[in-house]
């Protein structure tokens, strides 16, 4: 299971609360329907955080803990926040997110489940997100795989 912060408060204990992260700006090109879930465009300056696409096994032992879809997105969303707090960053400094899954049907059935877990463990914080639909994973079992990317703000290195 995953040591991931479960909420901001938490994650401010981690890190340190002396350092303000007010994340990217958010872009919304005017006359644009207004996303929902993600974000269309996203301007940070400061470090880069750079995540290798995370699925949803238990790092320590690589093992797939639940063979559900929304039990891999979780464990993944909790790897990914993982690595952000070694490197120093928390989710709100996340300005890109690309999802690969297997399967469409997995992701479309499940969006409540996914989107309570995204809120649970992200927050609030919607960057720019693709989602793209793959034939298979490299782990076998593996439902979902999602890279991200972070940029600690300046004011914070």
């Amino acid at each position: 299971m995953s040591i991931a912060p479960r909420n901001e408060s938490d994650v401010a204990e981690v890190i340190g609360s002396a350092v303000s992260h007010e994340g990217p700006e958010i872009v919304q090109p005017a006359g644009w329907a207004d996303p929902h879930g993600y974000s269309n465009g996203a301007i940070a300056t400061g470090r880069v955080v750079t995540v290798a696409g995370q699925v949803g096994w238990n790092p320590a032992n690589r093992a797939f803990e639940s063979a559900d879809f929304v039990g891999q997105t979780r464990q993944a969303l909790h790897n990914i926040v993982d690595v952000l707090l070694a490197a120093g960053a928390r989710p709100s400094d996340l300005v890109r997110l690309t999802w690969y899954i297997v399967d469409r049907a997995d992701y479309v059935t499940a969006r409540r489940e996914i989107g309570a877990a995204y809120k649970e463990i992200i927050g609030n914080h919607y960057p720019p997100m693709t989602l793209v639909l793959v034939s298979g994973l490299l782990e076998e079992e593996a439902r979902v795989e999602i890279e991200a990317t972070a940029v600690i703000p300046e004011h914070a290195v």
